[in-house]
């Protein structure tokens, strides 16, 4: 392990033992409640997106899929790399905030945080004006694991790195296919269906109708 990133985890978890209670237990809420704002921020793109073109309500659906399946990149590495809690590992330090996960739950990198880099990244692909709120919160969610004693700061800035990466390749390669399938499920005999991806824009009143209506 680096010395320097060993370094800098004691000293943020030196700093966090040294807060408040009201801030430390903040903390513990949101590292773990954090990541259900993401998930009312993509219903409520889905939903808006009812009402947008085939193409915006597509980018909407494959934006938690392609969350789901950075999470899955994330598990498949964590497999892989092994590596040990530093809450567990590193000597000396403060005691985790959190409680410090099992054996065999690795560190590297952070699911929490690959979900948070995900979920900033694709909510602003829905909506560009999202990243101004999406983005904060995914880096106060990694900090989070960080201020809590469960993962080592490299852990975080991996996964907020593989969360961004996956997500704009999982959007751009499924954007076209996924297009085209919103606009024909549009055009489906069942209500559900329907309901579930919306009529899309509504058409501006032509001039014959704006006249006649005069």
């Amino acid at each position: 392990m680096d010395f320097e990133d060993t370094t800098l985890y004691r000293d943020i978890t030196d700093f966090a033992r040294d807060t408040p209670t009201w801030v430390q237990r903040g903390a513990g809420l949101w590292t773990e409640a954090g990541l259900l704002v993401f998930v009312v921020l993509f219903a409520a793109g889905w939903w808006r997106a009812r009402r947008g073109s085939p193409q915006a309500f597509a980018i909407a659906v494959l934006a938690p899929v392609a969350t789901a399946v950075a999470y899955g990149c994330s598990e498949l590495l964590k497999s892989a790399m092994t590596e040990e809690r530093p809450c567990r590992a590193v000597a000396g330090a403060a005691a985790s905030l959190a409680q410090c996960p099992p054996h065999g739950d690795w560190s590297f990198p952070s699911n929490h945080a690959t979900i948070a880099g995900a979920s900033a990244v694709a909510l602003a692909l829905v909506r560009r004006a999202l990243l101004w709120l999406t983005a904060p919160l995914a880096l106060l969610l990694a900090f989070s694991r960080v201020f809590v004693g469960v993962h080592y700061p490299h852990d975080v800035v991996a996964g907020l790195g593989l969360g961004t990466l996956v997500v704009l390749a999982a959007v751009r390669l499924g954007a076209g296919p996924a297009t085209r399938l919103a606009g024909t499920l549009r055009t489906s005999s069942t209500p559900a269906v329907r309901w579930l991806t919306g009529s899309g824009p509504i058409p501006a009143p032509s001039s014959y109708g704006a006249h006649a209506r005069r």
